[in-house]
């Protein structure tokens, strides 16, 4: 890589060298952090030029402040040189970025939808011709082209495609994951600095250099630009940054008029095209310009051009033009903008940035501009519009309407300090009474974490909202109330509250009501929540009403139910790239399926929802999911156990679940009782029933009381559990709650007395276990032992043979070895476990291999998977010698499908 004019940053060029060169065998991403003028556009720019030597195809987009509003933007401009592929890709992916550009009137689907789109674009070129993909300042994406790009980064190992973005210090990472490379750039040490400088400015004398070397303090740009402008101590400003800036606008003042119009009007629209510009200067000075007006601007290094784009030489020059500009001039820059420019919504834009009083019918346009941003996805360009709507409206009633759905779409965005600062002018104003209701739910909703007296606030909305007939919003409003229910275990008395306002304001037998409470008081009415969700499990569920019912069949304890409901709602979900949807949902199917004993399920279901809930930002998600993780591989003697257990109690922690928490909790009491660790599994399960441990749950508790009367009686405190059993068993006299039956036949068993053991054991057996088999199994497991020290060892061999049997069926590699240190105790030798050919493939294997296996083309399954049809194709040729075979024919016997 050619390193002309760049000091002191050998490692970085070296780590850019090295992915640029490797991308026909790997791809890659990295995120190029720093303080502005560090050197990251140069980085890019070395970058750019090593690829075009290695024959790669460079495509390139800068974020620009003005365009954060515009949705897809920057997205638009690094893909518009493959636009030309576009009828090639799958119909689905074709229309979803043709709506995201505008080229279609079609609503812009879910935003992963288009990530796929894009990504299939970028893969389809690169087979062709590698890509180097180059985007400068990504601190000023919009949104949507920034969480396309991260999805994209995170799926380009298999590609051959380097991402490389640029962004400043001070904004959050737009492009984040374990997938991800950081290069944070330094300062210059001394000697790297005094390099720089004397190739800048050889001339200067002694006293000068130490002066401006002190100035820089190893700013590369600062010791480039300074050096051209006499800096003295009585008037130099405070900040380096101040100092570069002022730098560059002491330059303007020497330019003449029509090239400081021409950069004020490039400034302001941030295009980039120059003829967009030129006709904008024209039309304010009513005279044709030309190019040769932008000369006096390059030849002070300003900015460049190649006679279609205008490049400023840093941001800081853009800022330093706009700043220097008059008010008046900047408005009268705004309105030849609004003139001259082509797209309706650009111009729109520029009449409101020109506006200096209230406009009801300009900020009618703004709010339709809003609407059609969000329409294409675009929902921090729809909030943008809605407030700067909402700062024009003459009328007080529609600037409240406006402020209060620019909120909610920053709550959508993501945003809370915008929500807090646009509640807060809201509330200043006369806000009617129907219209506090709706700031309370916003505010509500847009506070971190689950926790707090929200609950009660949205249960009390809610019952307004129903009193005044919005049923709808009623049932909004009571579904988040409930969600705080279940994973912050909130009082008795506003479970109570919630449940009283669900039952006058909903149709109790509407599966939805029905999930609201299951979530309130899954155990208290688990008898009548049961029976009405069994009903309604045999009648056709629309999308929604499954997942309702999916939720709910969790919630109350019949986890095979749920699964089953659950799964015919996954390919659905996948086709209609709702990810954030889908996430959840594997979530409680894998927490289902672990608890259950269908560990395949429960591994592939976890894997994706942990990946997912990268895409969808989803900590609760991605906590759950590590967790279930976490158990399945210890049950399978698998690695990184630890690490994902400590990175789920770090996120519920972060989200203030102690809902999240007890599902770790248990997770690792699972762990630790795999691997015969009883006292430490006691000491992790128990803490699920102490009240004042923030692990604390009483839903999930009941999933764990077979596991910690196991841990019990294996390290000595049978007595301490005995009480908690009891706790139990009073609860399920009110439920019929499966999951918890089920555990506490298998505690009985285990604390019996010797006479009473094997009647218990019977009848914990008898129950209907098959859609249990892991809990059936541990169940044989322990009534043979029981046989066995009762010296009936020929008795005890068949239920030991059977725990063995669907232990090693299912993978679970401790428990069968427990089984044949029984059997060989009972005087019977095992043959020791073959392991499945599909135990050597990861999770994301195993499900590809599953799909592939159905028939599905490398399109289909990457249009199910969300990945590149070149990615699905890699991890078959992976695949493939992990099981012995050689074609797709071969699958379905190697897997067990």
């Amino acid at each position: 890589m050619t390193t002309a004019g760049v000091v002191g940053r050998d490692a970085e060029l070296a780590v850019l060298d090295r992915l640029v060169g490797d991308v026909r065998d790997r791809g890659a991403a990295v995120l190029v952090r720093g303080e502005p003028g560090i050197g990251k556009s140069a980085l890019l720019r070395l970058a750019r030029e090593a690829a075009a030597e290695r024959g790669l195809r460079v495509l390139g987009a800068t974020g620009v402040e003005s365009e954060t509003t515009l949705p897809f933007a920057g997205l638009h401009q690094l893909l518009r040189p493959l636009l030309g592929r576009l009828p090639a890709l799958p119909s689905p992916q074709r229309r979803a970025l043709a709506a995201a550009f505008g080229m279609s009137d079609d609503a812009a689907p879910e935003l992963f939808l288009i990530g796929l789109a894009a990504l299939n674009l970028l893969s389809d070129s690169a087979a062709d011709q590698p890509l180097v993909l180059v985007v400068d300042d990504a601190h000023w994406l919009d949104r949507p082209s920034a969480d396309v790009l991260g999805f994209v980064a995170r799926r380009l190992e298999s590609e051959p495609v380097v991402l490389l973005a640029a962004q400043r210090d001070g904004f959050p990472p737009v492009l984040a994951g374990p997938e991800l490379e950081e290069l944070h750039l330094e300062r210059l040490d001394d000697g790297s600095a005094e390099e720089l400088l004397e190739r800048r400015a050889p001339q200067l004398d002694p006293g000068a250099r130490g002066r401006l070397l002190e100035l820089a303090a190893g700013n590369p740009l600062a010791l480039t630009e300074l050096p051209l402008r006499c800096v003295r101590d009585d008037d130099a400003p405070s900040t380096l940054t101040a100092r570069l800036e002022d730098a560059f606008a002491a330059r303007l003042p020497g330019l003449p008029a029509v090239t400081r119009d021409l950069l004020l009007v490039a400034a302001l629209e941030d295009e980039g095209a120059l003829g967009e510009s030129l006709a904008a200067v024209s039309a304010l000075g009513g005279d044709p310009v030309t190019a040769e007006a932008l000369v006096p601007a390059v030849e002070v290094g300003l900015v460049a051009t190649d006679g279609e784009r205008l490049d400023f030489r840093h941001p800081l020059v853009r800022h330093a033009v706009t700043q220097r500009s008059t008010l008046p001039e900047r408005r009268r820059a705004h309105l030849a903008l609004a003139r001259t420019l082509p797209e309706l919504d650009r111009q729109v834009w520029h009449r409101a940035s020109a506006a200096d009083a209230p406009d009801e019918a300009l900020a009618a346009e703004l709010e339709e501009a809003g609407t059609r941003a969000r329409r294409r996805g675009g929902v921090a360009a729809a909030q943008g519009a809605f407030e700067r709507a909402a700062r024009l409206s003459g009328d007080p009633a529609q600037r409240i309407r406006r402020y209060l759905r620019a909120a909610e779409l920053a709550f959508e965005w993501g945003r809370p300090d915008v929500v807090d600062r646009l509640l807060q002018e809201t509330a200043a104003l006369d806000v009617p009474a129907r219209d506090r209701i709706r700031l309370t739910v916003i505010r509500e909703r847009s506070e971190e974490g689950i926790q707090g007296a929200g609950t009660r606030r949205l249960t009390e909305v809610a019952a307004a909202a129903a009193a005044d007939g919005r049923t709808d919003q009623a049932l909004l409003f009571l579904h988040a109330a409930s969600l705080r229910c279940m994973w912050a275990d909130a009082s008795a008395a506003t479970r109570a509250r919630v449940l009283e306002v669900v039952e006058q304001a909903l149709d109790p037998h509407d599966v939805l009501a029905l999930e609201v409470m299951s979530n309130v008081a899954p155990l208290d009415r688990g008898a009548e929540l049961l029976e009405r969700l069994r009903a309604l499990s045999s009648s056709p569920l629309d999308p929604s009403q499954a997942r309702a019912a999916g939720f709910a069949t969790s919630n109350v304890g019949d986890l095979p139910l749920s699964v089953e409901l659950l799964a015919p709602l996954v390919p659905r979900l996948r086709a209609d790239g709702r990810l954030g949807l889908l996430g959840r949902v594997l979530t409680v199917q894998a927490w289902n399926a672990l608890n259950v004993g269908r560990f395949d399920l429960a591994v592939s279901a976890a894997d994706e929802a942990a990946r997912l809930a990268a895409d969808s930002a989803q900590p609760l998600v991605r906590a759950v999911a590590l967790g279930v993780q976490s158990a399945v591989a210890a049950l399978r003697g698998g690695e990184g156990v630890e690490e994902g257990l400590a990175e789920a109690a770090s996120l519920g922690l972060q989200v203030g679940s102690n809902g999240v928490l007890a599902v770790v909790q248990l997770a690792r009491g699972i762990v630790a009782l795999d691997q015969g660790r009883h006292e430490e599994a006691w000491d992790e399960l128990v803490r699920l029933f102490d009240p004042t441990d923030p692990a604390h749950h009483p839903v999930v508790r009941s999933f764990s009381i077979g596991d910690l009367a196991e841990a019990a009686t294996r390290s000595g405190h049978g007595a301490e559990v005995e009480p908690l059993v009891a706790g139990l068993e009073a609860i399920a006299l009110r439920t019929p709650s499966p999951a918890l039956h089920v555990g506490l036949r298998h505690a009985r068993a285990l604390l019996a007395p010797e006479d009473e053991a094997e009647e218990l054991f019977a009848a914990a057996l008898a129950a209907d276990l098959g859609p249990w088999p892991f809990a059936r199994a541990r169940l044989q497991l322990a009534h043979g032992a029981w046989l066995r020290r009762q010296r009936r060892a020929a008795e005890s061999r068949a239920p030991l043979r059977s725990a063995r049997d669907t232990f090693d069926a299912l993978g679970a590699v401790g428990w069968g070895d427990r089984a044949r240190q029984e059997l060989r105790a009972s005087g019977e030798q095992s043959r020791p476990r073959t392991p499945e050919a599909r135990e050597q493939l990861s999770p994301q294997e195993l499900l590809i291999a599953q799909l592939a296996a159905e028939g599905l083309t490398n399109r289909e399954i990457g249009a199910r998977l969300y990945l590149s049809h070149r990615t699905v194709g890699t991890h078959l040729h992976r695949i493939f010698p992990k099981l012995g075979i050689t074609s797709r024919v071969a699958l379905r016997a190697a897997i067990g499908a």
